[in-house]
């Protein structure tokens, strides 16, 4: 049997290759019987499946149910491809064990995924992935077929989003969204997110125009990553018919992403930025700030600002996730797209900062590019770039060896302030710009970060990381 490893969020592989039914059988049986050894006072010994719009997803999921079933667990399995957000949210609202979500989120068509999600409605702890892997095998499979355990009330299929989506009602100003009449386009990436504001946003003033609604397992030839390279043909169509935002959402919407009216991308670093403005300035909110490793330095600086905590982790929700847990937490980022919210589930949820994004844009009543422009104007310019690369798995631990031992004297023009090399090896300057080298916890790809003043100089800094991957 071919060896089944968690990764940055869940269990990802090549479908037919190693995303197997044998395996995916395996690893729900390692699962029950984590659940199973290891109950939670206050829950009920009851699991949430769901799954997204890949290839053979709703029949990975429909089997992850029969296995739970067959270890004593009721499950509530979705009819229908669903927001990752929205299994978490049903798991805590039940006060379930647990969830799994089956998606490989952003990753290529070809990649499935086996997401574990614990009883607080948040990704689970690396301890707990770790103790499902020591599991794998222990036991015999053990499965109730879909359709006894529905005659039995085992098992209730049902669509879960409504309930999803009268929670995130609740923590934004829905009336003055409602009335807003934004004109807004959402870019779906052919992901479960279609269709969600058009449901949420029924009956209002506003204007929602979907783009790659249909459901393509292929993805109409892109990754499903709220990222520039993936946005060319909704961006033409904004040119066309102009718009006053689009938003973007990934292949199982708990990451957001976002263009300007007209086509011009955005970072997810500007709109993570703009909700911290938009919490701490409208909202009068107040809480510690929690951001991955990877995202914007213009954090730091409004956090420094504003007077708020902050508090950086490794990259991976799930260690945003843990912070939230303890309490006291105003934003949780990362830079993927990833946010979290309070008063909500430990979760990065796209749907929900999609919506809090057209509650900044009802309040301030002016464009997205003006509040990014007040924002540079008081914070400085911060500008970003990423290459991701192929790079032998078996080199990855020699090279990060070698960046933390030989580090730049300096980034650009400015010296070296800071190594940082609790996950991958990320270089500081001293005029705030930096270099991050690091692995996917999810595919044999090297990650190379950089954020500098201006475009250019972001650019040349990846190409310095790029040739640092030469030197071993």
């Amino acid at each position: 049997m071919s060896q089944v490893k968690f990764g940055t969020d869940g269990w990802r592989a090549v479908i037919s290759e190693d995303f197997t039914f044998a395996n995916v059988e395996r690893v729900a049986q390692a699962t029950a019987d984590f659940w199973n050894a290891n109950p939670v006072a206050g829950t009920e010994k009851k699991a949430v499946v769901g799954y997204d719009r890949r290839f053979l997803s709703d029949q990975f999921a429909a089997r992850t149910a029969e296995i739970l079933t067959g270890n004593g667990f009721q499950v509530t399995l979705t009819s229908v491809p669903t927001p990752t957000p929205a299994v978490s949210f049903l798991v805590k609202q039940q006060r379930a064990i647990g969830g799994v979500m089956i998606t490989a989120s952003h990753n290529p068509p070809i990649f499935n995924g086996f997401k574990l999600k614990a009883y607080y409605g948040g990704s689970a702890e690396p301890a707990m992935c770790q103790a499902v892997e020591k599991l794998l095998d222990k036991n015999p499979v053990r499965a109730v077929s879909l359709a006894a355990s529905v005659k039995t009330k085992q098992v209730a299929i049902r669509d879960i989003r409504p309930a999803h989506y009268a929670a995130v009602k609740k923590l934004v100003d829905f009336k003055l969204i409602a009335r807003s009449k934004l004109r807004f386009a959402h870019e779906a990436l052919f992901g479960v997110g279609a269709g969600c504001f058009d449901a949420l946003l029924a009956g209002t003033s506003c204007r929602v125009t979907t783009l790659n609604a249909a459901h393509d397992p292929n993805f109409g030839g892109i990754n499903p990553e709220p990222i520039e390279k993936n946005y060319a043909a909704s961006a033409a169509f904004l040119k066309r018919r102009p718009h006053d935002v689009c938003l973007v959402t990934d292949g199982d919407a708990d990451r957001v992403g976002a263009m300007d009216g007209r086509g011009r991308a955005l970072s997810t670093h500007q709109l993570i930025c703009l909700l911290l403005h938009h919490f701490v300035i409208n909202r009068r909110a107040t809480g510690r700030v929690v951001k991955a490793l990877t995202t914007t330095s213009m954090l730091d600086k409004m956090c420094a600002e504003f007077g708020l905590p902050l508090v950086e982790t490794g990259v991976g929700f799930k260690y945003v996730c843990a912070e939230m847990i303890r309490g006291g937490v105003l934003l949780g980022a990362e830079e993927s797209g990833g946010i979290g919210f309070p008063g909500h589930i430990p979760e990065r949820d796209g749907i929900l900062a999609g919506l809090m994004l057209l509650e900044l844009l009802a309040t301030e009543l002016c464009s997205i590019n003006e509040l990014i422009a007040r924002l540079e104007k008081k914070f400085g310019p911060h500008r970003y770039a990423r290459a991701d690369s192929h790079f032998p798995l078996e080199k990855r631990a020699t090279l990060m060896e070698f960046c933390k031992k030989n580090p730049p004297a300096k980034l650009l023009r400015s010296p070296l302030a800071d190594v940082k090399s609790y996950d991958g090896v990320k270089f500081i300057a001293q005029d705030g710009s930096w270099l991050m080298l690091r692995g996917s916890g999810t595919e044999p790809i090297l990650r190379i970060y950089a954020e500098a003043k201006s475009d250019a100089e972001a650019e040349k800094l990846v190409r310095l990381g790029v040739r640092l991957t030469t030197q071993v």
